[in-house]
């Protein structure tokens, strides 16, 4: 969904391998991490990842 937007623009961010190129083209610099926070934007890989990319989300709304 966010390949649709402009919100990766400029941003770093992690996903799942297989649309890499397509969050690449819509302007963001993927690493291979399990969670990636940067800004507003909470990204990660894969099912596995979903303990750190909750505990993300979680740090993320105490800061709120």
């Amino acid at each position: 969904m966010l390949c649709s937007t402009t919100v990766l623009r400029g941003k770093t961010v992690t996903c799942f391998h297989s649309i890499k190129d397509d969050v690449t083209n819509a302007g963001a610099t993927v690493v291979d991490r399990e969670v990636v926070v940067d800004g507003n934007v909470i990204t990660s890989r894969k099912p596995d990842d979903l303990p750190a990319f909750v505990g993300a989300i979680m740090d993320a709304l105490r800061k709120g």
